[in-house]
């Protein structure tokens, strides 16, 4: 939910101190924090207002941001990097953090903005990013640092976990950087009533088939099944399986082998896994010899 509008009553030497406080940064210029709380609405000119503070924040965040992604994640490649910095820096998260600090209170609006209306999103995101300016003209880097420190670094954590357990998406590019291959996913059973069905699925490099997975869904199967390919290949350094939502699948007794066969009973899910480190051949190697 958006903030509420300072009532206009707030003198500025209230709300500039409130704002250092929420900021934990004390401004040398409190001229240059009043700009960066100076709307275009209510500032007798656009060069008065936080319009290039907002330009110029957008670019310190950013840079701030790739800094810290950089010495964070050392063996994180560049497309996934990317990919984490467009969220945390995305005007969405400058308007939550703004919420999250009362950016909205501190304000200063024109007519129609104010009196007790709710701040737009997109007004909380510029505040936020003109206010990264001011801490970066007043204090250098360090302070903006300190502010991405508290209120990035977990969303940063956490969207960086979240790419790492999307196991589908590390198997597609180890696949693609080894083999120059797709990795495709086949469905070998499934079992149980409509309304609570588990899926085996296997996942496969060219000809080259992994220990399958059974899963609540087709998805969750092939997610596990992403995982067994990795650990064969020994791409997972010990990660554990978390986030996916398995199942045991029918009994040991009564699962077909991915043959159809009931000589050999499917392998337990997770099987296999570390117990064939090297990595293995591409498909089709000896055609390149």
């Amino acid at each position: 939910m958006a903030v509420a509008v300072a009532e206009s009553t707030s003198s500025w030497d209230q709300r500039l101190e409130a704002c250092q406080q929420a900021v934990e940064y004390q401004f040398q210029d409190l001229d240059l924090l009043r700009r960066c709380l100076t709307h275009s609405s209510s500032a007798p000119t656009r060069l008065e207002s936080n319009e290039r503070l907002e330009f110029l924040g957008d670019a310190v965040l950013g840079l701030v941001v790739c800094d810290f992604l950089y010495g964070r994640f050392p063996q994180c490649p560049e497309g996934e990097l990317t990919r984490i910095k467009s969220i945390v820096v995305s005007r969405t998260t400058c308007a939550q953090i703004s919420e999250e600090l009362g950016l909205g209170n501190f304000l200063s609006l024109g007519k129609g903005l104010g009196h007790g209306q709710k701040v737009p999103r997109s007004i909380l995101a510029d505040v936020f990013e003109s206010l990264v300016a001011g801490l970066f003209l007043d204090g250098g880097l360090e302070p903006v640092r300190m502010l991405v420190q508290r209120c990035l670094v977990e969303r940063i954590e956490r969207e960086a976990e979240a790419e790492t357990r999307n196991y589908k998406h590390l198997l597609q590019q180890l696949a693609q950087k080894k083999f120059e291959q797709t990795p495709d996913y086949q469905l070998l059973d499934e079992q149980g009533p409509d309304h609570a069905k588990c899926f085996q699925v296997s996942a496969a490099i060219g000809e080259d088939f992994f220990p399958p997975a059974w899963g609540v869904s087709k998805k969750e199967a092939e997610q596990a099944a992403a995982f067994n390919a990795l650990g064969e290949l020994g791409a997972l350094d010990h990660v554990t399986l978390s986030s996916v939502e398995t199942c045991d699948g029918p009994e040991q007794d009564d699962r077909p082998d991915a043959t159809g066969s009931d000589d050999q009973a499917t392998p337990e899910f997770g099987s296999g896994i570390f117990e064939v480190p090297e990595l293995r051949e591409p498909p089709g190697q000896d055609s390149h010899d």
